[in-house]
């Protein structure tokens, strides 16, 4: 297994900690990885100030699996298709899939929680290709490619070409959305924030989705985590991609907790 490359730190030299500078240390996120390859990236959106660990893989365009689900469901809201956590939002068509949670109806707040694809693949096509187009456009999301189709372009798969964003555009949408310069109403703002608190302690709040790859084999090989966290007054956008085998996106999401709490911000 390749070792990570070095921290690579643009714009300023820290991230802010409890409305004083305070640095990432190096160590601290090459443990929490455990060796394995990825990449970190950090905006304080206060500041601007990006923290890139892995810098190599942080500009390397990769399929963006289930954490589309963030845009796929602000789209949605500003489309008017859906409108709020509770509502019925998936209606089991009987098939039995391999996660239990999906063989159920779900409201939006479980399927988003559940990840559960069919029912987002659902949305996509009522959000419809050129709508959906039109909106990858307007946020500038990765490459822009939905060719494979509007219902399955963010899901890897061997036969066909996935829309790709690399971890650091990753990062760098989520610090425009918690600062408010997408197109995106303060309504669907926050119906997206109550579908993605993660997790809450007495230091701050934490905002993510995960997201999981798979190779030619359907072993899994790349894991996702994407969000922001809230502390101290604070906000930080983050983007976590990690690799290797075995790899999802539950472990791009400890990646991230551990370094925050070692940080103090959770």
């Amino acid at each position: 297994m390749k070792r990570l490359a070095p921290l690579c730190v643009a714009v300023a030299a820290s991230v802010r900690l409890g409305g004083e500078a305070a640095p990432v240390p190096e160590v601290v996120i090459r443990d929490a990885f455990g060796g394995r390859e990825g990449s970190l990236v950090i905006i304080d959106c206060a500041s601007g100030a990006t923290t890139t660990f892995g810098p190599r893989f942080a500009a390397e365009r990769v399929a963006p699996c289930s954490t589309f689900k963030i845009w796929n469901a602000l789209i949605g809201l500003e489309t008017g298709i859906i409108s709020r956590p509770d509502q019925p939002f998936y209606e089991w068509d009987g098939q039995e899939r391999p996660i239990a949670d999906w063989n159920k109806d779900l409201t939006l707040g479980e399927a988003f929680r559940a990840s559960c694809v069919p029912a987002f693949q659902a949305l996509a096509r009522k959000i419809s290709p050129e709508r959906m187009r039109d909106w990858i456009a307007k946020i500038e999301y990765g490459d822009r490619d939905i060719s494979a189709g509007v219902d399955v372009f963010w899901l890897p798969s061997g036969n066909r070409k996935t829309i790709l964003i690399s971890p650091a555009e990753q990062a760098q949408l989520m610090y425009r959305l918690v600062t408010g310069s997408l197109p995106f109403s303060s309504a669907s703002r926050a119906v997206l924030k109550d579908l993605m608190t993660a997790r809450q302690t007495e230091k701050g709040t934490l905002f993510g989705k995960t997201g999981s790859g798979a190779d030619g084999r359907g072993r899994y090989v790349l894991g996702w985590y994407v969000g922001h966290v809230q502390s101290g007054g604070d906000a930080r956008a983050f983007a976590c991609e990690v690799r290797g085998e075995d790899v999802t996106g539950k472990d791009a999401r400890a990646i991230v907790e551990t370094l925050l709490e070692r940080q103090g911000f959770l």
